[in-house]
């Protein structure tokens, strides 16, 4: 495998960093909680393993308290909705994330707030 040190060093950072306030944060007991065996996370965590699959990096995030797409793009992944929505609407979504690329952190939020009040106003 090829392995992912980012994600690695990412996951072993924030993991690391809630064992100093909670006990249950070692190694074993997050690839517990994460249903991964604890040699795998120790592998993947030195960047030896690739990362597991996005319902297993959405279950780290919600654990480590942080955003689960951040992960996601880490480990080179997509949350399987995000997939689900596009082939939902194959013809014009990929369009649209194709003209938005390349826009602005702030220029995104303006207009994802425009389209929330666009869907709030049909009926």
């Amino acid at each position: 495998m090829a392995g992912n040190k980012a994600f690695g060093n990412r996951v072993r950072e924030l993991r690391e960093a809630k064992l100093r306030t909670d006990p249950w944060f070692t190694l074993r007991q997050f690839a517990k909680m994460v249903d991964v065996s604890p040699t795998f996370l120790s592998k993947m965590e030195r960047g030896e393993f690739d990362p597991p699959k996005p319902e297993k990096i959405m279950k780290m995030a919600e654990l480590l308290g942080v955003d689960a797409d951040e992960l996601l793009a880490l480990a080179g992944r997509v949350d399987p909705e995000l997939n689900e929505i596009i082939r939902e609407k194959p013809a014009v979504l990929p369009d649209l994330l194709r003209t938005v690329r390349g826009m602005s952190d702030e220029q995104l939020r303006k207009l994802a707030q425009q389209a929330e009040q666009a869907k709030k106003k049909e009926p």
